[in-house]
């Protein structure tokens, strides 16, 4: 059966040693001023200064292949002067986000691009953004980009491999599952990926 495309984002999983994601996150901040929606799964980096509080400002990735990015988004506070808001931050509205901020989280996203189930762990790998905010879902559009795979140290994801489930069909390269951890992050630099003496 083929493999079915779920995209929504990225979604942390586990971390790098193997234990399971605990469901900690930090809250970031987007002001008004942002004219861009932002959705659960979505990547997103800093951005400038902060709320009045000192919590710091974000803004969804716009670069895929070189934005640095410091977390996923993974929730939202309630707004308490609006309590019908959506399921996502709606363009140009203040709102605070939780962020997957640690870099030693493992994600699991849907795939663009063609899957090579046993080169591909260990390169790096960009982000395909998508069309933006599903308003009526609330998903987000991001995917692991597989066109941009490489051993560049600027990319921001690593690929960790890909997702072992009764879901997946490995004679389908296409709408592949994988997992990702960060390979830049605003708290760490890139590093090169794995070569592959075959190439």
């Amino acid at each position: 059966m083929p493999n079915v495309a779920r995209v929504n984002g990225f979604k942390p999983v586990k971390y790098v040693n193997g234990a399971m994601w605990n469901g900690q996150a930090d809250i970031y901040f987007v002001p008004s001023s942002d004219a861009t929606a932002i959705a659960v799964g979505d990547v997103v980096k800093l951005n400038g200064a902060g709320d009045s509080q000192g919590i710091p400002a974000v803004v969804r990735m716009a670069n895929g292949s070189t934005d640095v990015p410091v977390g996923v988004v993974v929730g939202f506070l309630p707004d308490p002067t609006n309590l019908n808001t959506p399921q996502y931050r709606a363009a140009s509205t203040n709102r605070y986000l939780y962020v997957v901020d640690d870099p030693n989280v493992v994600f699991e996203a849907n795939c663009a691009g063609t899957a090579a189930y046993n080169a591909d762990p260990g390169l790096n790998v960009g982000v395909s953004l998508g069309a933006g905010v599903s308003t009526t879902t609330g998903n987000s559009s991001m995917q692991a980009d597989l066109a941009t795979k490489a051993t560049t140290s600027t990319l921001p994801f690593r690929i960790i491999g890909y997702v072992q489930r009764p879901d997946m069909d490995y004679s389908d390269t296409s709408n592949a599952k994988v997992q990702v951890t960060f390979n830049t992050h605003s708290a760490r630099a890139g590093v090169t990926g794995v070569y592959r003496d075959w190439e």
